[in-house]
């Protein structure tokens, strides 16, 4: 029991009284956290570091067709890494999680592991290319993974770390065959859709030979041509027909025997019929009248005994004006033919020149599409040949790549459990509980340790003081508590060496350990 202030005196003497309440809990607690940090497993951990190397060649000499940031792409690949199906790969592979493996489920064992895997990526300021401003890029990225035995954690870093080097390579080579096949599947389409135009084009022309836009000044100028000839043939036509009637008229007055005056008469009237026939048609009265008139002439001389058909020419200047009117006729049957030819020539020459607005429209509406197709196929083209050597880039792995700069090394030390900083945190809650008991004790104790607060608590003074009076007995009693409590302290030690052998680990495994933590 105290009263009033207290003094370093009366704390000196409430530690010398409860000592044991200071010590037990304190070192209880301490032993506590030693063991715990000596029987946690050692986890240790392994760490590589790649870094994203660009590509080698300047981009402004060969374009990648990989578009995407790093960033992004490290998110695929962890996506695709981080699989169920490849971690699983890896935990059957190298028997991870050997000692666990019946005790949890498979889900829980992939999910563990992908806690023991750690991703750290690595920025720094950079330029970027795109923008030309300063941004944060990722340079590189680290993984780690934490195992109990040194030689696994290692392993399955590098194996971690081939796997995103590899998947990387396949993303991108993926990237820029599927951007090549998708670029030749286009220009493919694009070139049969090409030929198609052309069939058209070519059936077009077919259809249009004669009248195509360039053919149009050609058209004209045969058409210029043949009404040219048809004028000159008119005109030819013309002049055959007058030498005809002159002819006619001449022979009509030249009798092809000897004379008659009734035959000479009927030439007479038959060169004057010529004559008119060519001015005249055969509804004219004097026409008609005239061949009236040459019947019954004809009829006189049948019914004599003459035959005006059968008369026999033997006038030469008959038989020459003949000839001369036959190769006139000949020449104006000849002149007609041409002449209708020529008419049918022109009617087909305007028909073409008529035609060629409509087929010209139609003709650059085929050649705007067709060009527009071909402008399509030479970008594709050109495009397509830079994604191949794009991918080539790829393929040779000149592109950006990642390279381990930092490859994973057996670990020396464990990153957990962290030995001091158990032992110090049970030393100081061995502390404080031992404080805590020590505090409850004297704070429960009513009994007096001194004159001066015996004096204080009864108001009046104390005469004297008998000190503690320790007989044979006592000494006894104390010599025996202190030697049980040596062979308790010998014992305690054995017993703990041997529970620590059944229960917890081979000694010879504890004492390796504890070297190893304390750096033996």
């Amino acid at each position: 029991m105290t009263t009033g202030n207290m003094t370093v005196h009366d704390l000196m003497d409430i530690l010398k009284r409860r000592k044991w309440s200071l010590l037990l809990p304190a070192a209880a607690l301490f032993l506590v956290a030693v063991s715990v940090a000596f029987i946690l497993p050692p986890i240790y951990r392994s760490t590589t570091t790649i870094l994203i190397e660009e590509q080698e060649i300047p981009p402004e000499m060969v374009a990648t067709t990989v578009t995407s940031f790093a960033e992004q792409r490290l998110q695929v690949l962890n996506q695709r890494i981080m699989s169920s199906t490849r971690l699983l790969e890896i935990i059957n592979r190298f028997n991870l999680y050997a000692d666990i493996k019946d005790k949890i489920t498979t889900e829980e064992m992939i999910e563990k592991m992908r806690k023991d895997i750690k991703f750290d990526t690595i920025s720094a300021d950079v330029i970027d290319r795109r923008t030309g401003r300063a941004t944060q890029a990722t340079i590189a990225f680290s993984l780690s993974y934490s195992a109990r035995n040194p030689a696994t954690a290692q392993q399955i870093a590098n194996v971690l770390a081939s796997l995103y080097l590899e998947e990387n390579l396949k993303v991108r080579e993926q990237s820029t065959s599927g951007t090549s096949k998708f670029l030749e599947d286009e220009m493919k389409d694009v070139q049969a859709k090409l030929v198609g135009f052309e069939a058209q084009i070519s059936a077009y022309k077919q259809r249009n030979l004669n009248s195509l836009p360039e053919l149009v000044q050609t058209n004209l100028s045969e058409l210029d041509q043949v009404e040219r000839s048809i004028i000159q043939f008119n005109d030819q036509l013309r002049t055959l027909k007058e030498k005809e009637g002159y002819l006619r008229s001449q022979l009509a007055n030249i009798t092809p025997e000897d004379e008659n005056q009734d035959k000479t008469r009927l030439n007479d009237l038959k060169a004057k019929l010529v004559n008119l026939k060519s001015r005249f048609s055969d509804e004219y009265p004097d026409v008609k009248k005239l061949q009236q008139e040459i019947a019954t002439l004809e009829k006189q001389l049948h019914t004599v005994g003459g035959d005006v058909k059968s008369i026999r020419a033997d006038n030469p200047n008959y038989i020459n004006l003949a000839s001369q009117l036959a190769a006139a006729q000949s020449e104006i049957d000849s002149v007609k033919r041409q002449l209708a030819q020529f008419h049918d020539k022109r009617d087909s020459y305007r028909k073409r020149i008529q035609a060629a607005p409509k087929v010209e429209e139609g003709f650059k509406n085929l050649m705007v599409e067709r060009n527009n197709m071909q402008l399509k196929y030479d970008d594709l083209s050109k495009k397509f040949l830079e994604a191949k050597v794009a991918h080539g880039l790829e393929k040779e792995q000149m592109g950006e790549r990642f390279t381990i700069v930092d490859a994973a090394r057996l670990p020396e030390k464990p990153v957990s459990p962290n030995v001091p900083v158990i032992m110090l945190i049970g030393l100081i809650l061995g502390i404080g509980s031992g404080v805590g008991v020590a505090t409850i004790r004297e704070t429960g104790d009513k009994s007096v340790h001194s004159m001066e607060v015996l004096a204080k608590a009864t108001m009046y003074p104390v005469l004297a003081a008998i000190p503690e009076i320790v007989t044979w007995q006592d000494q006894q009693r104390q010599l025996r508590r202190r030697r049980s409590l040596l062979v308790a302290g010998i014992m305690i030690i054995p017993i703990s060496l041997l529970a620590i052998h059944f229960l917890v680990m081979d000694l010879s495994v504890a004492w390796a350990i504890f070297k190893r933590r304390m750096a033996l």
